[in-house]
């Protein structure tokens, strides 16, 4: 589930920010009029226009490492650091490849075991399409907002003052200005909560009132999928290096492999210079392609005949397969930073554009990783495919190294979105956070690596762990909230239709399905390990 934050940009909840104090430059004396202020140098001027906005700034934290560039202006991913510059159409199709091919691509084998050949290929297709579509749902929506916000700003900005400036006057007696609609603090561009509050604030007044909820439960489902990505490594990392160190000799227990990962990832949780997060960033991105490219060749080696797989998967298994499937495709906290960040946004979300283009290419690898994979290894496929990769062959031992410190490097992007959410809640209510941020933020994120290691230890299984992050975060993030804020705009622009209303109906109740059962039957699957 991949998101991404401007540093300098990023805003939390309401009351929660660290507010940047600048000093004004001290005066100087004029021979003629006495003293006047000094002349304010552009970059103190720029620091001056930030007073009060109560940001959540890292900016003490990074060193300018490249004269002339601003890496507090850097905009962070889930998958990497990427410089803040316009980007072209090639360069944004990249991030959004690098922003949803991951473990869940490795995971489909096991997502097709427990749906079958056949119905898993058509199911997966159908999420996919319908994920896609939840996307541009959501594009949309950001943008009919920014315009209303624009709209309410500028009739805001014409409304008399207290001297009685600007007021309207109708048959000689003034009128009265409409009461402003109060919303929660969004910056611009927005981003997927800032889109999903504003759709109810701007909405029917009935939901106002649940704006800044909407809002925090997005960014709370981001935060709790981000970190449910960290654990998720933790066992994926764990599985992949016992079976390279059972290999030689080494044997030990899966737990005690995840404890010994705790050193190096806390060591780069605690990195907070981006200019180091996207050396990490970097090499786990060349790790994890040249991966795919060698488990795809193992997989299609030695293919049995197609009678002897499943075409159709249990009942009962296909809710584990929703949730693996849309863990996998929920890239939906990406679009619109990506989009924001093009030289032409546009071609973002046109039929042949960026979205459209590159969901297709990575519908398509999914769909054929996961069957290949079921069908290579049946019942046997591994919640990753490098688990089912041959122990004797230095090649396929290469690759579970690559992927596994590919994951271990990216623990620490995945990490950073969930810490810029949820330290400033920290500081905002602890005084001695205040009084010491930057030492208090370094003990709260090695506490925050020890929570992902402690859940982690307690549920070892992959499959069923992924299949309960998709369940539960992704398939709220990815299918509840877009189809939600397109009744709610439509309802306020009065466009509301029957099609538009049973589509959405659909989504919903596929959702709200695959969010009961999934989870259901992924908690099932993992007490029984116990």
């Amino acid at each position: 589930m991949p998101v991404a934050i401007s540093v300098e940009d990023y805003h939390g909840p309401p009351g929660v920010y660290r507010e940047r104090i600048v000093d004004p430059p001290p005066p100087v004396p004029d021979p003629e009029d006495g003293i006047v202020p000094a002349k304010v140098p552009p970059e103190a001027s720029l620091e001056l226009q930030h007073v009060g906005d109560m940001r959540y700034h890292v900016r003490h934290h990074h060193h300018r490492e490249r004269p002339g560039h601003d890496y507090a202006e850097d905009v962070i991913t889930a998958q990497g650091v990427q410089p803040h510059h316009k980007t072209s159409y090639a360069e944004t199709m990249m991030h959004l490849f690098k922003g949803n091919i991951g473990t869940g691509c490795y995971a489909m084998g096991d997502a097709f075991k427990n749906g079958g050949l056949l119905l898993a290929t058509i199911l997966t297709l159908f999420i996919g399409i319908v994920c896609v579509h939840c996307q541009h749902v959501l594009l949309n929506c950001a943008e009919l907002m920014l315009k209303r916000k624009r709209q309410e700003e500028a009739a805001m900005a014409k409304q008399p003052d207290a001297n009685g400036n600007g007021t309207k006057f109708e048959n000689g007696t003034p009128t009265e200005a409409p009461d402003p609609i109060v919303t929660p603090t969004v910056t611009e561009p927005l981003d997927f909560a800032d889109t999903v509050a504003l759709c109810f604030a701007y909405g029917p007044p009935a939901v106002r009132p649940w704006a800044p909820t909407m809002k925090n439960a997005v960014n709370i489902f981001i935060c709790v999928t981000q970190l449910g990505f960290c654990c998720i490594y933790f066992v994926f990392i764990s599985s992949n290096f016992k079976q390279i160190a059972d290999r030689y000799g080494l044997v030990l227990d899966v737990h005690l492999h995840m404890a010994l990962l705790v050193v190096p990832i806390v060591l780069t949780s605690i990195i907070t210079k981006l200019k180091f997060l996207s050396y990490c960033s970097l090499a786990a991105n060349v790790f994890m392609t040249l991966g795919i490219g060698i488990t795809f060749y193992y997989a299609i080696k030695d293919l049995p005949p197609v009678s002897e797989r499943f075409l159709f998967g249990r009942f009962d298994q296909l809710p584990l397969f929703y949730g693996t499937a849309i863990f996998a495709f929920e890239g939906i906290a990406l679009v619109l930073p990506l989009q924001n960040e093009m030289k032409h946004p546009t071609d973002f979300g046109k039929p042949f554009g960026v979205l459209n283009i590159g969901s297709a290419f990575i519908l398509l690898l999914f769909t054929s990783f996961g069957f290949v994979g079921y069908w290579r290894w049946g019942e046997d496929v591994q919640g990753s495919l490098t688990l089912n990769l041959p122990d004797n062959e230095i090649l396929a031992e290469s690759v579970k190294l690559m992927i596994a410190t590919g994951v271990l490097l990216g623990y620490a992007l995945q990490f950073f979105v969930a810490i810029m959410i949820m330290w400033p809640m920290v500081e905002s209510r602890v005084a001695v956070a205040r009084k010491h941020p930057v030492y208090c933020e370094m003990v709260f994120r090695i506490l925050m690596v020890l929570v992902t290691f402690l859940v982690a230890e307690c549920v070892p299984n992959l499959g069923a762990f992924i299949s309960l992050i998709g369940a539960f975060c992704s398939s709220s993030l990815a299918l509840m909230f877009p189809p939600l804020i397109e009744l709610i705009v439509a309802w306020t622009n009065d466009n509301l239709s029957f099609w538009m209303v049973a589509k959405n109906v659909v989504i919903l109740l596929l959702a709200f399905l695959g969010f009961a059962t999934g989870t259901y039957e992924s908690m099932s699957a993992i007490a029984r390990d116990f």
